[in-house]
C-alpha cells in the first residue's frame, strides 16, 4: 500500500507529531531509578536492525503493570525512511522517548497518588513502526525510488518482555496491560495474551490516546506490517474480515476470547497527535467525531467496555503529569483508572455528555 502527501504538508503534520510527543516525554532529567534493563536477543530486533532492549523495575510478584511505549508508526518508503525528517515513528530504543527514567504518570514511584507505585513495571520500549503488530520484514520504497528495509517485528520483541514476565511472575494477582499512543492500539492484543496465559489473575486494560483512528485505509497499514500474522490459533481471530480490518478489531476478539478482562481507553477528543497520523492516512475528519464513532461501535460490541474522553488537544495521559489532573465531570483520570484497576465499578465518561469539552 502507496499513499503520498503534498511535500510541505506532510512537513507540517509530522512537526506537528514531533512536538506533542516530545511534550509527554516528562522532565529533562531522569528522575526515577531501579529500572534493570534487558536485552533479549533472538529474533528481536529494531526497525532498521539495531538491538532492541526493555526495562523492568519493582519487587511486588502480585501486581504488574505492562506498558508498551508509543512513538508514531511507518507504513510507506516515504514515511519509514529514516532520510524523512521528522522521523514520523521512532527507530532506536536509545532515544530518550523509551526510557521510563523521563517519564512521570504511572512510573513516579514516589507520587503518593499513583495507584502503580511499588507494582512490578514492565516499560516495553517502541522501535519498529507497527504499533507493537508487527510481524515480518518489509521492503518499502520512496517517491525517490529508493528501498527501504524495515524490520516490523513488534510482536517478537513485546512477546520477549512477557517471556521475562511468565518466567519471573509465576502468579500474579493482578496485571495491567497499558500502552500510549501507538502502544494503545496494540494493548487489547496483548491483554488477551496475557489473560490467557495467566487464568487466575484479574486483568485489565486502558488503551492510552489511540481512540480516534478510522480510515478504510487502516486495513492495508495492518496488513503491510503483518498485524494479523503469527496470532494465536483462536477462532476469534478467523471471524475478523482482514480486508477491513480496524484498530477496534483487536477489542472485539479480547473480549469475545476472555471476557472476564476488563477493558478500557483514555483519550483526549481534540488530539493533535492523532489528528496528524489520521491526515498521513488521508483522513480530515476531525478526530473528536471519529473518537465518537468508534466508542459508539465498541460500546454496542463490547457492552463492558469503558472509555474516558477527556477535554484538550493534548495526547497520551498516564507517561505524563496530566495522568493527575485531567479529568471529566470531576472525575480525574487516576481516580478513575484506580478504580477500574481495584476492580470497583466505574462508568464511561465524555467531556461531550456535560458540554466541558471546549
Amino acid at each position: 500500500m502507496r499513499f503520498h502527501m503534498n511535500a510541505r504538508l506532510l512537513a507540517m503534520v509530522l512537526m506537528g507529531t514531533v512536538a506533542a510527543c516530545q511534550s509527554d516525554r516528562g522532565p529533562a532529567e531522569p528522575k526515577a531509578e531501579g529500572w534493570t534493563t534487558i536485552e533479549p536477543g533472538g529474533e528481536t530486533l529494531c526497525a532498521t536492525g539495531t538491538p532492541f532492549r526493555f526495562h523492568v523495575r519493582g519487587d511486588d510478584p502480585d501486581r504488574v503493570i505492562v506498558f508498551l511505549n508509543g512513538g508514531g508508526a511507518c507504513w510507506n518508503g516515504d514515511l519509514c525512511d529514516l532520510e524523512t525528517e521528522p522521523s514520523p515513528y521512532t527507530p532506536f530504543v536509545d532515544m530518550d522517548s523509551n526510557n521510563p527514567a523521563y517519564l512521570s504518570g504511572v512510573f513516579d514511584n514516589v507520587n503518593p497518588e499513583n495507584p502503580f507505585a511499588g507494582w512490578t513495571q514492565i516499560f516495553v520500549p517502541y522501535c519498529t513502526g507497527d504499533s507493537h503488530l508487527g510481524a515480518k520484514d518489509a521492503g518499502y520504497t520512496t517517491t525517490g525510488g529508493k528501498q527501504v528495509t524495515i524490520h516490523h517485528r513488534g510482536k517478537t520483541n513485546v512477546q520477549a518482555a512477557l517471556d521475562w514476565l511468565y518466567a519471573n511472575r509465576a502468579a500474579p494477582e493482578k496485571v495491567f496491560v497499558t500502552g500510549g499512543s501507538a502502544g494503545a492500539i496494540a494493548s487489547p492484543y496483548y491483554t488477551g495474551l496475557v489473560a490467557e496465559y495467566y487464568p487466575q489473575a484479574e486483568v485489565v486494560n486502558l488503551a492510552d490516546g489511540a481512540g480516534g483512528y478510522r480510515s478504510p485505509v487502516i486495513a492495508s497499514v495492518l496488513e503491510a506490517w503483518g498485524a494479523f500474522e503469527d496470532v494465536p490459533a483462536w477462532p476469534e481471530f478467523a471471524l475478523v474480515d482482514r480486508s477491513t480490518a480496524s484498530v477496534e478489531d483487536f477489542f472485539r476478539v479480547t473480549a469475545a476470547r476472555h471476557p472476564e478482562a476488563q477493558l478500557s481507553r483514555f483519550d483526549n477528543v481534540d488530539d493533535e497527535v492523532q489528528q496528524g497520523f489520521l491526515a498521513l492516512l488521508g483522513t480530515a475528519e476531525p478526530v473528536r467525531a471519529l473518537l465518537a464513532a468508534n466508542n459508539a461501535d465498541l460500546a454496542r460490541d463490547v457492552p463492558d467496555i469503558r472509555t474516558f474522553s477527556a477535554p484538550g488537544k493534548t495526547h497520551t495521559a498516564l507517561r505524563d503529569d496530566r495522568f493527575y489532573t485531567d479529568m471529566v465531570g470531576g472525575v480525574r483520570i487516576v481516580d478513575w483508572t484506580r478504580d477500574l484497576v481495584g476492580g470497583k465499578p466505574v462508568v464511561t465518561l465524555s467531556c461531550e455528555a456535560d458540554q466541558t469539552c471546549d
